[in-house]
């Protein structure tokens, strides 16, 4: 196949599929600030904090949730009752999950704070140590005598 050829066939592809997704980029003026990325262990840690304060206010709608059934009575020869003991049992599970979700998710992002930390500093003391040992050791050549 001859590069011309190679090269048409290519024009023609990119012909067929004008839209396509780019993952590494905003599109040119998108007006998404395209700056420098910048992190560290303290958003982590408010991130995971504020997450992890959900669970107080859900463990709070569910005790309400439950003090609502307060006084609901047997359930037996009323179908409505029963109903609203089923629904009341499918929202306690529904709502204990998210309070778990949101509690792994805190220690996550979290974790993911701490590992971000520790990375760095082992990163700048991988770099400390081999300035260590290499910082006495003599330069080779150009040391010409008299020159």
């Amino acid at each position: 196949m001859a590069w011309e050829e190679w090269e048409q066939l290519k024009a023609e592809a990119a012909e067929q599929h004008t839209t396509r997704m780019q993952l590494n980029q905003a599109e040119p003026d998108s007006g998404v600030d395209t700056g420098t990325l910048v992190s560290n262990k303290a958003a982590w840690a408010k991130a995971g904090h504020d997450i992890g304060s959900f669970r107080e206010g859900i463990g709070e709608a569910l005790g309400k949730l439950s003090d609502g059934q307060n006084g609901l009575g047997a359930d037996t020869g009323c179908r409505t009752a029963a109903a609203q003991k089923e629904v009341h049992a499918s929202w306690e599970r529904y709502v204990k999950g998210v309070s778990r979700r949101c509690g792994k998710l805190a220690g996550l992002l979290e974790k993911a704070g701490n590992d971000q930390l520790r990375t760095d500093d082992s990163v700048r003391a991988a770099i400390g140590n081999l300035k260590i040992t290499y910082e006495d050791t003599p330069a080779v050549g150009g040391h010409g005598k008299g020159r």
